[in-house]
């Protein structure tokens, strides 16, 4: 019998119609369960997941386990009351897993079922415990991750995710952007504060990649016009490490971003920082004061945290109670009670401030000053005998007192409560394996040479003469490097601390201009300075610091 295609037409008609139909009613279903819904048409579906349970139960339960991350499953279910179903997820329940469901259609379920076909043999490829250790260890520059990426198939998301994540771990990425372009998708890593690019691939990959991050991230997979944002947990040799995950909508797909939170990146001591001798001197000398508030400020990525998480983990001792407020918790610390916004439940910096004073604490660290009520309970700790941390969103150390004024802190009492200001910025460091040297022009020279005669008596300066060399990059850079002529990262400071002229000053409201030339006067440090003395002594270069606080 000939089909003519009118026919055929019909007929893929009416099967479209059908599936539609019963997509819609397992739609319902979960609705009226209380279950979220999953078109597995969409989602890629993890071959080690799959078999975790074999297929002739699967399909008796009517279930397929489409996601596993370490001790978390995913699995779709047609009937979560099917009592093969509820035998299933109790055993797996006392195998010590945790479990989510999601409802699926019976179509969902054979497309999953499908893949048992494959599943042994792409199960030794995927790993859905994501073992970043061994990957990590297969990885050795950009170009070698770049091909473990172009060689895998498509259809193995699982692998492909953790080799990019892999890659972020060994590179010491803070952060992984997969960003899709007209015809193809870029993926570069945030390293040492610069995006570099490390790969394209196809869309067909991208697209499965996006289920994957939004599946391990307990995010909505059939939403793609609103941002969302969420999170998940891997683990390297022990170490638990959060990726926080960001997805907006953009004019050729949605955008990714994940920000790895590697506890590595906070276990840097105050003297790792950055500070010279002196200032850190100032700065042991704030902690040691039972009371008073000291403030951070900087952009966003201006390493204002890891700072306050070093401050935190000196005072950390049994006999000092310690409680923090975050947005979010990004690390965490042993011995430290530490709490999140949660703004839908009315656990806002300023309730949570409020709260956190009655818990009787000795230290308090709130993660940002945002608005008058925060800012004022905040002072009002500082008063009474609390010593409070917080970061503050201002150009400069002495330009956080109008700031707190124009919030709303009343000038007469900030001078009582304000005992330092630390303002900062990250810069490079110099490759110590490819770095090179070259003589001082002479015009920097008698640029530097002015500025070193200016600084207090209190800082050591470094020797500088015509014949000096400081540090440059190689142009090639090397494999340590990954070819940017520049390995790691310091800080940069600027130190302001409470004077008695300067409370005088202080409670007359006075521009910011006034208050910085107090602060020099009194011995400020300012961060341009600060960052001359790192390129005399070869740490970074006059572009780095330049790039940070403007043209020296």
């Amino acid at each position: 019998m000939v089909v003519t295609f009118e026919e055929e037409k019909q007929k893929k008609r009416l099967e479209q119609l059908r599936r539609l139909e019963e997509e819609n009613r397992a739609r319902i279903t979960a609705q009226k369960s209380g279950l979220p819904y999953l078109d597995l048409s969409a989602v890629p579906v993890d071959a080690e997941a799959l078999i975790t349970i074999e297929e002739a139960r699967a399909r008796t339960a009517e279930l397929a386990i489409i996601q596993k991350s370490y001790k978390v499953l995913r699995i779709a279910v047609k009937d979560h009351a099917n009592k093969e179903t509820a035998k299933i997820l109790e055993e797996l329940k006392q195998k010590g897993y945790q479990i989510s469901l999601f409802m699926v259609s019976s179509r969902s379920l054979e497309k999953a079922w499908e893949q048992y076909k494959t599943a042994p043999k792409a199960a030794k490829v995927i790993t859905g415990k994501i073992e970043i250790s061994e990957l990590k260890k297969e990885i050795e520059t950009f170009e070698g991750l770049r091909t473990k990426i172009e060689t895998l198939p498509p259809t193995q998301t699982s692998a492909i995710a953790e080799i990019l994540l892999a890659g972020g771990l060994k590179f010491d990425a803070s952060d992984i952007h997969i960003e899709p372009e007209t015809d193809k998708v870029r993926l570069r890593y945030r390293i040492d504060g610069i995006l570099q690019d490390i790969s394209f691939f196809s869309f067909k990959i991208f697209n499965s990649l996006l289920s994957r991050i939004k599946l391990l991230s307990g995010l909505k997979i059939n939403i793609h016009d609103i941002a969302q944002d969420g999170r998940f947990t891997i683990r390297l040799d022990q170490t638990e490490i959060e990726i926080r995950v960001s997805i907006i909508p953009g004019a050729y797909g949605e955008s990714i971003v994940m920000r790895i939170l590697n506890p590595a990146a906070i276990s840097v001591g105050i003297e790792q920082l950055g500070f010279r001798e002196d200032d850190n001197q100032i700065v042991s000398e704030q902690l040691e004061r039972p009371n008073g508030m000291i403030l951070n400020t900087g952009p966003t990525g201006s390493g204002k945290t890891t700072t306050l998480y070093a401050f935190l983990k000196k005072m950390n001792e049994p006999g000092i109670k310690i409680i923090t407020i975050e947005d979010p918790i990004e690390y965490h610390i042993k011995g430290i009670t530490q709490t999140q916004v949660e703004a839908e439940k009315g656990y806002t910096f300023a309730n949570g401030l409020r709260s956190i004073v009655r818990q009787d604490p000795d230290v308090i660290l709130v993660g940002e000053i945002r608005d008058q009520e925060t800012a004022e309970i905040a002072v009002h700790a500082a008063l009474t005998g609390h010593l409070v941390f917080s970061t503050l969103h201002t150009n400069d150390a002495p330009g956080a007192i109008p700031r707190l004024i124009d919030i709303g802190v009343k000038p007469n009492i900030l001078p009582s409560s304000l005992n330092l200001v630390i303002a900062q910025r990250l810069i490079r460091k110099v490759c110590a394996s490819c770095g090179q040297k070259e003589k001082i022009s002479p015009e920097l020279f008698e640029k530097f040479k002015t500025m070193l005669a200016g600084l207090p008596k209190r800082v050591k300066k470094p020797e500088l003469s015509s014949d000096t060399t400081l540090a440059k990059p190689a142009a090639a850079g090397c494999d340590k490097c990954h070819q940017t002529g520049y390995k790691g990262r310091v800080g940069i400071f600027e130190l302001f601390i409470m004077t008695p002229e300067m409370e005088k000053l202080i409670i007359t409201s006075p521009p910011e201009s006034e208050i910085q030339n107090l602060a020099r006067k009194a011995g400020m440090v300012t961060m341009a300075e600060d960052g001359v003395i790192k390129i005399i002594q070869g740490i970074t270069t006059l572009e780095e610091v330049e790039d940070a606080v403007g043209s020296i």
